[in-house]
């Protein structure tokens, strides 16, 4: 999310104005995000559906191939595709290079799982994980045709085509999982709805894209692409030991209906920064990319851009924090409340994790990725060690263990990336402040709302409602009394936008 300043408005990027730049990056992240948006409204209205449908038990054992698929994932060759962002300019061998690597990798990974699925299995202690990790590897074999499309049109910043793609696929995805619920498919429903997702944006993008090019299995002078490729690779190697190590450790000591609630409960705390954060970081690496010669361009983009998000993130995950309970209630049914004090644990972690990786896109654009897996392996480091500890106090041992690890990661992220963007620990601390202050105030002020309601026997609906609306009013009051300046910035760029296309 990067846009023009006024240091370097009058500035040209490769024949392009700041202005014309701004515009299009705006538009970008218009497009990416309100796709993505509008993809988690129809994936979460078919979601609220099955999960009524299906057990807990179901997603236990569907977190436990979580696991390997993810560990296995980081070896998609996605980081060799990536190299075609951050070049100058690419030829067309070197698109069949990285499509033929692309092949190649998800070909054998496809593989490695079929017929590693029953060691998956004997360690979880359960036969059943073996059977449904040999069906999602159709996930590998489409991953080349999604890959290549999406970053040679993420290079062009033309989100546009992608967005329509992305919509379709929700919604075969969504159509798969309602389908497969109703029909009594049990877990198979969390297998099969990806599969359909998947496969329908692999045919989508390779056929908006019009990328239809023979791979190369000659390598010879890619090393460019596989040097930045295996940087990327690595710091997607440490990043799944952090976030998957917690389902790892938990599979072999706890059942899966616990394992179950624990999952969904991370899961829905982590919709905003796995949901709506990667695809800003989508828009932010090309766009970065563009101004990596403009020192103060990038310190001030990036500020902005940890200020903007904030003023969104903090007042979701301090909210969710405090109406956790009417909200499962309401939204899962009372079988799955024992997520509620998972979720009030991870929202608060989340706040941090939310700032720590947007620090990658800026660091892969100066060509420093090296830099991002350095703090990734910090996580892989941090984070084991942390859900060791806490789980010899059960699962919410595991949960408290989020709290002190990802504000730890934040500081080492901050303490490696700032000095290349030109920034402060500082800098990051004022530019969170905007709006984190005001949502701890409101979090503290709806939490004893809910103390009151509680006693008057309300259903869940009615307390959901009456909280978020006093979250609401009590958020945007503190704003205007403490951050009339953060008002200000979001309207200027909401105004920016509206006379950028009416011009």
């Amino acid at each position: 999310m990067v846009s023009e300043s006024a240091e370097f408005k009058g500035s040209d990027l490769g024949g392009e104005s700041a202005d014309a730049f701004g515009s299009r990056v705006r538009s970008a992240v218009i497009w990416r995000s309100g796709s993505q948006i509008l993809a988690q409204i129809i994936t979460w209205s078919s979601t609220l559906l099955v999960i009524r449908l299906l057990d807990p038990a179901d997603y236990g054992l569907f977190a436990m191939t979580q696991v390997v698929l993810a560990f296995l994932a980081f070896l998609n060759g996605w980081g060799f595709a990536s190299a075609l962002v951050q070049s100058d300019s690419v030829d067309p061998f070197r698109i069949r290079q990285a499509f033929g690597l692309l092949l190649l990798l998800n070909a054998l990974l496809a593989a490695v799982q079929y017929f590693g699925a029953p060691v998956a299995a004997a360690y979880y202690g359960q036969p059943m994980v073996a059977e449904l990790l040999r069906v999602q590897a159709l996930i590998f074999l489409a991953t080349p045709f999604i890959a290549l499309p999406e970053v040679m049109m993420s290079r062009k910043l033309d989100f546009r085509r992608q967005a329509i793609v992305n919509l379709v696929a929700a919604l075969a995805g969504a159509g798969t999982a309602l389908g497969c619920a109703l029909a009594g498919f049990g877990v198979w429903t969390l297998v099969y709805a990806p599969i359909a997702m998947f496969w329908t944006r692999a045919i989508g993008l390779t056929f908006v894209a019009r990328l239809l090019v023979w791979p190369s299995f000659n390598f010879k002078g890619c090393g460019q692409i596989i040097g930045f490729g295996s940087a990327v690779l690595f710091s997607q190697l440490f990043w799944l030991v952090q976030s998957q190590s917690d389902v790892f450790i938990a599979g072999r000591r706890f059942e899966p209906h616990a394992l179950g609630l624990y999952a969904e409960a991370l899961f829905l705390a982590q919709i905003f920064m796995a949901k709506f954060v990667p695809p800003l970081n989508e828009v932010a690496f090309p766009a970065y990319s563009r101004i990596k010669d403009n020192p103060t361009a990038m310190r001030w983009s990036f500020l902005k851009t940890v200020r903007l998000l904030m003023l969104v993130a903090a007042p979701f995950y301090c909210g969710l924090a405090v109406v956790a309970a009417p909200m499962v209630e309401t939204l899962f049914g009372v079988k799955w409340l024992g997520m509620v004090p998972y979720i009030q644990l991870l929202s608060l972690a989340l706040i941090a994790m939310t700032v720590q990786i947007l620090f990658a896109p800026v660091n892969n654009a100066l060509g420093k990725p090296h830099v991002s897996m350095l703090t990734s392996l910090g996580g892989a480091l941090i984070f084991p060690a942390a859900f060791l500890i806490g789980a010899q106090w059960g699962l919410i041992g595991i949960a408290w263990a989020w709290l002190v690890a990802a504000p730890l990661l934040l500081f080492v992220a901050a303490r490696m990336s700032a000095p290349l963007i030109g920034v402060s620990l500082w800098d990051v601390g004022r530019a969170m402040l905007p709006g984190l202050a005001p949502a701890l105030l409101m979090a503290i002020g709806v939490g004893f709302a809910a103390q009151l309601l509680a006693p008057l026997g309300m259903a869940a609906p009615i307390r959901l409602a009456l909280l978020v609306a006093l979250g609401v009013a009590l958020y945007g009051g503190l704003l205007w009394l403490l951050e009339r300046e953060a008002i200000a910035e979001v309207t200027r760029l909401v105004l920016r936008r509206k006379i950028a296309e009416s011009a």
